[in-house]
């Protein structure tokens, strides 16, 4: 007979192995391959674009404006899609999606002067809700416990778009600089065909009865923290991401290529930790305890890089590798309890909006970065970013403590 304790081990073991086999919910693979593709399409364009609108006469600042107007259309129309995508479904607003990102694509490819760049860069960041809409589908799916680990293996897509896009930009850019955006407008388009095929609808309609229990606003005491740190973590990472490059030529005499390698590092940090480590630390410790740890950590990076002395490589790895791990937890964790939080009826809505809110942080959070950098320090940006980072913290913690999920 065993006893009442190998009982009890014998249980845990069985339970875990149990996990360890679940299998991915019906559907995920297929919203999984269309966010890789479409990020994929993302990350061909992004490394060419300044080049490309140099061609056409662009300054600094138009250049500037043309990565802002992005994020500024991208900010107006998120919101609208995801409430769309509440109304008709998650699949129909993911093609919708993938169709503007096609047109936007090829518009700036076949463009004869500026203004057109700024019009397929407007027209794209329009269509750029389906990330988005692809997390309400995966939290239609999920089981609440698994929220986590699905948000995670999808933030660990942008990982792989930003490995493999600019590796294809770069081979498309030997035919001409217009290349690219057309090999991108192709992705997205056979991306849509596939997605018309292969991807499943996954919202459910509530029952009327439930409908009228749901009356979470915008303007609701848990969302506004989120956004609101929301606010605080992108800016201060986006002005991060701004000003690296001139601090690791400044610090470590960093050049393009040396400081693609450092990009190509922290994303590949990113997607170990999303795609491999949120599911059993979330198993483990619960979102809501996980955003707390990404906040925290995150934060000690920053202040570690703002720190960091001439040549002192051993420090500048540990740094970024903080801030990527910060970053990799804190982003789907605060994703599940975001969802957890949300009536079933206005997920898309919400979602949206909370995408709205991080591209208008990545309009101001450059800014700020580059301002700080050029008149108070090459620091400053990181020590901002650090404060901010424990800003919101500070605002979060209420709701980390209320919400209930795991």
């Amino acid at each position: 007979m065993l006893s009442r304790h190998q009982k009890r081990e014998l249980a845990f073991v069985v339970a875990k192995q149990k996990k360890q086999r679940e299998p991915m919910p019906k559907g995920f693979w297929p919203i999984w391959t269309t966010v890789v593709l479409d990020l994929v399409g993302f990350g061909i364009v992004v490394p060419i674009l300044g080049r490309y609108a140099k061609d056409f006469g662009a300054n600094g600042i138009q250049v500037g404006l043309m990565f802002a107007s992005f994020s500024m259309a991208q900010m107006i129309f998120s919101p609208i899609l995801g409430r769309l995508s509440d109304r008709i479904g998650r699949k129909p607003v993911i093609i919708l999606s993938l169709v503007g990102t096609a047109i936007g694509s090829f518009v700036t490819g076949a463009a004869g002067a500026l203004w057109v760049l700024f019009l397929g860069r407007i027209i794209d960041g329009a269509s750029g809700a389906s990330v988005a809409v692809a997390q309400g589908a995966i939290a239609d799916i999920a089981p609440p416990e698994r929220r986590a680990q699905l948000l995670g293996m999808l933030g660990a897509a942008f990982g792989i778009g930003f490995v493999v896009g600019p590796a294809l930009g770069g081979l498309a850019a030997l035919g001409g600089t217009h290349v690219p955006f057309y090999v991108a407008g192709v992705i997205a388009s056979i991306n849509a065909v596939a997605a018309w095929i292969r991807l499943p609808e996954t919202k459910r309609h509530a029952a009327p009865q439930q409908r009228a229990k749901l009356r979470m606003s915008l303007g609701s005491p848990v969302l506004m923290r989120f956004a609101v740190a929301s606010v605080f973590v992108t800016i201060g990472f986006s002005g991060f991401e701004t000003t690296f490059a001139l601090f690791g030529s400044e610090r470590f005499d960093l050049t393009i290529g040396s400081t693609a390698m450092v990009f190509l590092f922290i994303g590949l940090v990113l997607t170990f930790v999303q795609g491999g480590l949120v599911g059993p630390l979330t198993r483990r410790l619960g979102s809501r305890q996980l955003v707390r740890l990404g906040m925290s950590i995150g934060a000690v990076g920053l202040f570690v890089l703002s720190a960091t002395q001439h040549m002192q490589w051993f420090t500048l790895f540990i740094a970024l590798s903080l801030v990527a791990i910060g970053q990799g937890v804190l982003s789907p964790s605060s994703g599940a309890l975001v969802i957890e939080a949300a009536p079933l009826e206005r997920r898309g809505e919400i979602l949206g909006y909370l995408q709205s809110i991080s591209a208008f942080s990545r309009v101001v959070g450059p800014v700020i970065g580059g301002v700080l950098y050029d008149h108070v320090g090459i620091s400053s940006p990181y020590l901002l970013a650090g404060v901010l980072f424990i800003g919101a913290l500070v605002v979060i913690w209420p709701v980390t403590s209320a919400v209930p999920a795991r």
